[in-house]
């Protein structure tokens, strides 16, 4: 399995914050977001926050491409309006897909059997 991790910021403005949260909550989120998120296979995907940073893990198959996964993703039914909707919330450019907005981190200390 392989697992990614990404971070994003929010606007510093709980209000804000509490209208982001509150769209991605299980019964407020548009069901044609996870269904996608599925659908490139993804198998899981966590957002947690921060104050206004947000930290994402998401765990795919080993055979996993991220970059066409995202490419097919950003064409699905949703996906585009969902960006822009949900860009109101976060400090990015305008118009930027998932995979833009979203930055890498790097792993730099792992709990191993040899430590």
């Amino acid at each position: 399995m392989k697992r990614y991790c990404q971070t994003l910021d929010l606007k510093d403005d709980e209000t804000l914050i509490q209208e982001y949260s509150y769209w991605h909550s299980p019964e407020h989120i548009w069901p044609e977001i996870p269904q996608g998120i599925r659908a490139v296979g993804i198998l899981n995907m966590e957002i947690y926050r921060l104050g206004s940073r947000l930290f994402m893990i998401v765990e795919t198959s080993d055979n996993f491409n991220w970059d066409e996964a995202f490419a097919r993703l950003a064409k699905m039914d949703k996906q585009a309006e969902w960006e822009d909707f949900v860009a109101r919330f976060q400090k990015t450019v305008p118009g930027c897909s998932s995979s833009e907005k979203w930055q890498m981190m790097e792993c730099i200390f792992k709990l191993s059997e040899s430590l």
